[in-house]
């Protein structure tokens, strides 16, 4: 089995494991106690903070371990929030943050900043965001479904000059270096990197303005409450250490092997929409959609051919909805497939993915091929009643009909599912065909689009 789902979690790396164990035996007691297996379990604790603080780039004893990436979000958004309660309750987010950092703004009066069709931000776009009640912004360092890396150094530059904080989600790029510019707030995920999970960091520069939020506890500096994981802190930080070791050789083999997927998908399967940055993106994500495909049965088709692979957001797969980062980048969501290579992923695995991939596609299309569409001729339009019909139902019975009409011609396809909003367009613009709009209809909405080639 080829396991190509690292951004959702890595494989534990050996370091950590050797690391974990040895940290059971030595680092059970409690650290905050005075007797010899209280300090012993202390000194780990703090050389694993100097370890992590070093890989994250700030001091010892301005970074916090969480129970999680997600806590570490949470906590920071609020404390930092909190902590600029006078100057306003404004918050300014990316259209493609994690849904950590979008449901952590909820509570707040918030700025959404939107993205091109690569996926990354404009620095200005956030510059004209900033306000004066603006408490706090936060933008990713790179994304998490698409691998695009963020303005994060620009952004930070603009923040520091009008005096806000920006907190920094690193947990996608932290295994690969540390964040660069004058990032006030970061947070990180062991897991994404090969620690083990139920670790997360919380870096908090001195001098920002930090206000604990919940009960007070006294450990790490009543940001996080709760008796540390031990074993797992120890995990985490030696093996940010031996990843960031490695990196450099890694991430030149993993883009080269990344580089071949986005060369050869298209020119092995029809139809198909490469996204994402092709040079600003983390070495080992590539991220395609499939026209005429459905996601969740394209990857079933993938794991019985032996590939563990994730579709659109592993944060939001267990919803109907469209990825709200795909559908921020309006980019195709139908028939998505993120591939994120581990560290040590071999050129063999990727080549018999390449091998499996077109016979995958091919077959999920033919199942959802069946559907004849219901055509209405009304006046110079055809009507294609796709109601009740989830995508890429909707876009595969708009293809077969829109050689019917004239150019000039317009074809309105009935949907109530969603993703034909981003899907119909996605594929007008693959196609060459005009998008006109979309219009109120007695069911759903009506999707127009004008024949022009």
């Amino acid at each position: 089995m080829s396991y190509f789902d690292a951004a959702s979690s890595a494989p534990l790396h050996p370091v950590a494991r050797q690391a974990l164990l040895a940290a059971l035996d030595e680092g059970w007691a409690d650290p905050s106690r005075l007797y010899r297996e209280g300090r012993r379990a202390r000194m780990l604790l703090d050389a694993a903070r100097e370890a992590a603080a070093e890989g994250v780039g700030c001091r010892p004893d301005e970074l916090s371990f969480t129970s999680s990436g997600t806590q570490a979000v949470h906590l920071g958004v609020a404390g930092a929030a909190a902590g600029r309660r006078r100057v306003g309750r404004h918050l300014i987010v990316s259209a493609v943050e994690h849904s950590s950092v979008l449901h952590s703004a909820e509570l707040f009066d918030v700025t959404e900043v939107p993205v091109g069709r690569t996926g990354a931000v404009s620095p200005q776009a956030y510059v004209d965001a900033l306000r004066p009640d603006t408490a706090l912004a936060c933008l990713q360092s790179a994304n998490h479904e698409v691998g695009t890396v963020q303005p994060v150094g620009e952004v930070a530059e603009a923040c520091r000059e009008a005096g806000v904080p920006l907190l920094v989600d690193a947990a996608q790029s932290l295994g690969w270096g540390p964040v660069e510019g004058p990032w006030s707030l970061l947070t990180g995920s062991a897991h994404k990197w090969g620690g083990p999970s139920g670790v997360g960091l919380l870096a908090v520069r001195k001098g920002v303005r930090f206000s604990p939020q919940g009960p007070a506890d006294e450990r790490e500096s009543g940001r996080a409450a709760g008796f540390e994981n031990l074993p797992a802190i120890v995990a985490a930080a030696a093996s940010l250490r031996a990843v960031r070791a490695e990196a450099a050789q890694e991430a030149v083999r993993l883009r080269e092997l990344t580089e071949r997927i986005r060369a050869r998908v298209p020119q092995l399967v029809a139809d198909v929409e490469v996204v994402g940055d092709p040079e600003r993106r983390l070495p080992g994500i590539v991220t395609f959609s499939c026209l005429y495909a459905d996601g969740e049965t394209l990857l079933h088709e993938l794991d019985r051919e032996g590939f563990s692979v994730s579709s659109g957001s592993s944060c939001t797969s267990s919803t109907l909805t469209p990825s709200h980062v795909l559908k921020a980048m309006g980019v195709l969501s139908e028939g998505n497939v993120r591939v994120s290579l581990p560290f040590g992923a071999v050129s063999e695995e990727v080549d018999r993915f390449l091998e499996v991939l077109p016979g995958a596609v091919a077959r999920v299309r033919e199942k959802l091929g069946a559907p004849a569409p219901a055509v209405v001729v009304r006046e110079d339009a055809l009507v294609v009643d796709a109601l009740g019909k989830r995508c890429p139902i909707p876009v595969i019975e708009l293809a077969k009909v829109i050689g019917d009409v004239p150019v000039g011609g317009t074809v309105r396809v009935l949907s109530d599912d969603e993703a034909a909003r981003l899907d119909i367009p996605a594929w007008c613009e693959m196609r060459e065909q005009e998008y006109v709009g979309e219009e109120p209809a007695d069911q759903g909405s009506a999707y127009v689009v004008r024949r022009i080639s």
